[in-house]
């Protein structure tokens, strides 16, 4: 069977973006293991041993950062269902349902607006720690930060393609690159919410797992909806498909479990 004639192009173009995500992320976000002890001490839990039995205190801590860690995820994906299915009901039900185009670009601010303020309560203006000093020592902060801005920018240029504001051709293609993006960064996040105590090993496997999962729900989006951006007879089914995907990830997203 001969494939469609956009096909080849298209497949090469897409290898070209995310040979180059791949490579922007690599170099943006380096491995937790090869970061200095001092850097492991997230939420100041200096001192704590990985093995060695915890005071009721630290316990009492790392409960605190395990639950807000927790809701954060959920948050996150609660947004990324809403999001998911306005965009369904915007195809399925299209003038009935025109404000959905614009509301589901919002989904997407408002969760960047929350990670980035909620997601490092250790920062100011809730901790006494300066956003800088945090970012800078922290790599899991800075990486936090990181998403917060994807989001936002995603929110934003998605909501001014809704309302005709921007209308460039490369505007298309910033969902699937920064999606891209923000999944690849996945594979490298460091979560050390889980290394102090007894049991963080596989407290540890599956904090990876669950991110590795979101890793790739992530990839599949961003090529869905690149594919969607491309006019050709599986357009429509294209641009359904992402859509169940980002519902797919939130599922996952509000099933984390530290």
């Amino acid at each position: 069977m001969k494939l469609p004639s956009f096909l080849p192009n298209l497949r090469f173009q897409l290898s070209r973006v995310f040979l180059f995500v791949v490579i922007i992320a690599s170099l943006f976000s380096v491995p937790a293991f090869s970061q200095a002890p001092e850097a492991h001490q997230h939420h100041d839990h200096a001192g704590m041993a990985m093995d060695e039995p915890i005071t009721p205190a630290q316990q009492a801590k790392l409960l605190a950062d395990k639950r807000e860690s927790e809701f954060n995820h959920h948050l996150a994906g609660f947004f990324l269902v809403l999001a998911g299915l306005l965009i369904l009901a915007e195809l399925t039900f299209r003038n009935r349902a025109s404000i959905a185009r614009y509301a589901w670009p919002i989904c997407f601010l408002l969760s960047g607006v929350f990670v980035l303020v909620f997601s490092d309560t250790e920062l100011w203006p809730f901790g006494p720690k300066p956003w800088l000093d945090g970012m800078l020592t922290n790599q899991e902060v800075l990486q936090h930060k990181t998403f917060a801005v994807l989001l936002l920018i995603l929110g934003g240029i998605e909501l001014a393609r809704a309302r005709g504001t921007l209308t460039a051709a490369w505007s298309a293609w910033v969902f699937p690159v920064f999606a891209m993006f923000g999944s690849v960064l996945l594979l490298f996040h460091s979560h050390d919410a889980g290394m102090h105590g007894p049991g963080h090993m596989e407290t540890m496997e599956r904090i990876q797992m669950q991110h590795f999962s979101y890793s790739g729900a992530g990839l599949g989006i961003g090529l869905t909806k690149g594919l969607a951006e491309v006019h050709s007879r599986w357009q429509p089914v294209f641009a359904r498909l992402y859509p169940a995907l980002m519902i797919v990830l939130g599922i996952l997203l509000m099933g984390y479990v530290e």
